[in-house]
């Protein structure tokens, strides 16, 4: 992080210019020489900060009106509340309404008008291909306009710190992650106590009509594969081999020969009902069979990624597992 730190050295100067004056006026003028200082040093002030396009954002003080569309994980982490909220389809990300509710929307592509009408003091914008072209120059006449870069905003952690950075908020951002790591070992912990560190997880998500399941090192992938320990069955390796994408496409024969202990499933189809639920050889799968088959709606954090999603992650799978 870029910091103007103000270090004014007057305290010694003004000793050795008064030093005949009685003890106690020196050390009130010592008193209000450091509130002085201290509150120079304090003061938020603009900083230029290079973003991963190489241009250099003039970041306000303190912004106050700032849109980070679907990085809004990153900015209730770290205390911060958008102008504005992500949404498509009419579709927000309800698992941080506690935090979002009442935030007017925003379409998930931007639209400039859309985004004057908020008049944002920064703009936050995660890919490089949403400001591809000129689209770039003309979010930057609306505001100070910051690219996260593929590289970052492919990675929660390195996002968290990232906007921790532009926002002034480092420390925030740090012990946001610190208190994760601890939060997460914690429930690794009682998770083992029942599953012995044996114990296989998967987790798919059903929407019209077709499965899907998690890659290893994403959202709840990571979260149930890296975090807590549960055991990656051979298909998921496979599939995530290969896999473009949060979620790949997999077959009801595919899923039966995953011989897993727990699955985890979000249900974009609850509404209507789902004809593939009745199928002889989704009954088949062992943890269905086993009633270990734990289900979750689609405003539940697992489609996610961030603290705030992770965490209740975790927590769906640990009152799933531990009784």
């Amino acid at each position: 992080m870029i910091m103007l730190l103000i270090t004014v050295m007057v305290m010694s100067i003004w000793l050795a210019a008064c030093g005949a004056k009685p003890a106690e006026n020196g050390a009130a003028g010592e008193n209000d020489t450091t509130t002085e200082t201290e509150t120079q040093t304090e003061a938020p002030t603009e900083r230029t900060l290079t973003d991963a396009m190489g241009h250099e954002v003039t970041i306000p003080a303190n912004p106050e009106r700032v849109i980070a569309a679907y990085l809004e994980d990153n900015l209730v982490t770290i205390g911060v509340k958008p102008v504005a909220q992500w949404s498509v389809a009419n579709g927000i990300q309800e698992y941080l309404q506690k935090d979002l509710n009442g935030i007017p929307t925003i379409a998930f592509d931007l639209p400039f008008e859309a985004v004057t009408s908020f008049n944002p003091d920064l703009i936050i914008i995660g890919s490089e291909s949403v400001v591809e072209g000129e689209k770039y120059e003309q979010y930057s006449k609306i505001a100070p306009t910051y690219v996260l870069g593929d590289e970052i905003n492919s990675d929660w952690r390195k996002t968290q710190l990232k906007i921790g950075e532009i926002l002034n908020k480092s420390a925030e951002a740090q012990k946001a992650l610190d208190d994760y790591e601890v939060k997460a070992t914690e429930i690794k912990e009682k998770i083992n106590t029942v599953t012995g560190g044996t114990k296989s997880a998967a987790a798919i998500w059903l929407v019209s009509g077709k499965f899907f399941i998690v890659s290893d090192n994403v959202s709840s992938g990571e979260v149930m594969y890296k975090e807590l320990g549960l055991v990656e069955p051979e298909v998921v390796k496979e599939i995530s081999a290969s896999a473009t994408g949060n979620w790949s496409s997999i077959s009801m024969e595919k899923l039966a020969e995953m011989d897993v202990d727990y699955l985890f499933f979000v249900n974009s189809d609850e509404g209507a009902g789902s004809e593939a639920l009745k199928d002889p050889v989704w009954q088949s799968i062992l943890a269905v069979k086993n009633g270990n088959l734990f289900e979750f709606p689609r405003s539940s954090s697992w489609l996610y990624s961030g603290v705030q999603a992770n965490l209740q992650i975790m927590e769906d799978i640990q009152n799933s597992i531990v009784k």
